[in-house]
């Protein structure tokens, strides 16, 4: 059932260093949302620990890295504010059950009408949100007590870090993919700065930069193994009234941010994850990390593009980069602390520049305009706002746009047949976007005493339609003029059945076409 490790073993050893080099890129970020977020580092850390595990075992795209995201720990914070952490447990408890429910449902493959200049903007725009999360780790306290930008030699010495991380990460490919070059430049740049004694910002400095004062002397990345306890709050339908609304909300951020992960990665690596198993397992493991004191999350694009970009194609990635961040907090976390954050920022500026769609800036001129617009729009929301709402801004407009263009399409042919009458052959389809050019097809006045609409190329979508329709029985019936309606739906015979002595409705079972007609009156 889960293939955790194939036979090939040079996917062994990608996937093994790839999950190393994961690991130590998780920490920065999952300390940096658990601060968002308002609860303690370790909570954080926790998340990225069994989020990461759990997808990568239950989950249904081998390779994608999930832990405690930026996009869901901005609607938790609200919730710890006014309620407290045990609250935030027990929404994420909640938050799995709903996406848990949304795999059973297949839910997921409603991840396809997201059109591809909404992902497109959804690349963009993440490309943007991760480069400028980046721009905090430039900031440095002050005797005061306040954050401010680096200054002088610690500004050189950061600035010079990054580009050397950047430089072996882009030239080390070219000499050899033994090991994954994030690895490698992670390595190197620690070694350098121990050896060389610079001054740098660590991984520790930026987490005692976060806190208080009198926490910050000493503050550690050790912890130990996540517990089991049920969220210690209420369970009444009040304490229900309070977290649904956050869980419906993370949920959907979640499976959103994630879904389209998976269909990037898809498109990356030539293959098909499985989306409605993918929604189950980000459940699974969100409803796990409520029982275990931790802030939940999904996918991260960028975690995941470092393992793509470092070999990681197995579930076997996920695992190592879930155990290894798991021992260095249990065992390891001095050496986690002493890693340069100029190294895991360099790592992240190269996704930067790979998950960004560079090639949009040559085609916008050469799409429709609407497709760019949409494009531009999606980015600019995800920076402003945040994915959920970009997404779903960029599928609404998407589908005006989509609505506007198919009402143009709704044609006609006519002429006069044999027995006198004149014939309408239609073509495109009925809704609520096309009735207005519809009606205006048909010269009420001119036409003879018999008329056929023929609905043989053309198609009812929606109630607008059948109500067009019958607006124009009623106006040749006050003619004294007869409407016949040629290959409609049976749904549509029944429905305009209605219409009683207004119009004649040609009735051919072998002809006529069979599908289903927008509207709760057959429901």
């Amino acid at each position: 059932m889960f293939k955790l490790i194939t036979s090939d073993q040079n996917n062994v050893k990608n996937d093994v260093l790839s999950g190393f080099t994961v690991a130590l890129a998780l920490v920065p970020e999952a300390v940096a949302f658990a601060f968002v977020a308002g609860v303690e580092p370790m909570v954080g850390l926790y998340a990225a620990f069994m989020m990461g595990l759990l997808t990568s075992i239950f989950g249904g795209r081998p390779g994608m890295i999930s832990g405690a995201t930026g996009a869901t720990a901005v609607v938790m914070v609200a919730l710890v504010a006014g309620h407290g952490v045990q609250y935030l447990f027990a929404c994420v408890v909640l938050t799995g059950v709903i996406q848990i429910l949304a795999g059973v449902l297949k839910l997921g493959k409603f991840i396809r009408l997201v059109p591809h200049p909404v992902m497109l903007g959804f690349v963009n725009g993440l490309a943007i949100v991760i480069f400028l999360a980046q721009l905090g780790q430039f900031q440095v306290k002050d005797a005061s007590g306040v954050m401010v930008w680096m200054q002088g030699e610690m500004m050189v010495t950061m600035a010079g870090l990054i580009v050397a991380t950047m430089m072996i990460m882009h030239f080390l490919p070219k000499i050899t993919t033994a090991v994954p070059s994030g690895l490698v430049a992670i390595l190197a740049i620690t070694l350098a700065v121990v050896g060389l004694d610079l001054e740098a910002r660590t991984v520790i400095d930026f987490v005692r930069d976060m806190l208080p004062a009198e926490e910050a002397a000493t503050a550690t990345l050790k912890g130990a193994l996540p517990s089991f306890a049920i969220p210690n709050v209420p369970m009444t339908l009040e304490t229900l009234t309070i977290i649904f609304p956050y869980a419906i909300v993370i949920a959907a951020i979640g499976l959103i941010e994630s879904l389209l992960t998976l269909s990037l990665i898809d498109e990356i690596t030539g293959t098909r994850g499985r989306g409605n198993r993918e929604c189950i397992g980000q459940g699974i493991a969100n409803t796990t990390n409520g029982f275990f004191g931790a802030m939940g999350g999904c996918a991260m694009i960028g975690q995941s593009m470092i393992n793509i970009n470092s070999g990681g194609r197995g579930r076997l990635s996920g695992i190592t980069a879930a155990l290894v961040l798991l021992a260095f907090i249990l065992f390891g976390a001095k050496f986690l602390e002493m890693i340069p954050l100029a190294a895991l920022v360099g790592i992240m500026f190269m996704v930067v520049l790979g998950t960004f769609e560079w090639s949009s800036f040559r085609v916008i001129r050469k799409i429709p305009f609407a497709d760019a617009f949409v494009i531009v729009l999606v980015s600019g929301v995800t920076v402003a706002y945040d994915l959920a709402v970009a997404v779903v801004v960029g599928v609404i407009v998407s589908a005006l746009v989509f609505a506007w263009k198919h009402a143009q399409y709704i044609l006609v042919d006519t002429y006069i047949d044999e027995k006198g009458q004149k014939i309408y052959d239609l073509r495109g389809p009925i809704f609520f976007g096309s009735v207005t050019n519809f009606k205006a097809l048909f010269d009420v006045d001119g036409d003879p005493e018999d008329v056929v609409i023929e609905f043989k190329r053309s198609r009812v979508s929606d109630h607008s339609g059948l109500e067009a329709i019958q607006a124009l029985a009623e106006k040749y019936a006050a003619q004294g003029k007869r409407l016949h309606l040629r290959h409609l739906s049976p749904d549509c015979a029944q429905l305009l059945s209605k219409a009683g002595s207004l119009c004649d409705l040609e009735v051919n079972e072998e002809e006529d076409p069979q599908y289903r007609v927008a509207t709760d009156l057959l429901a």
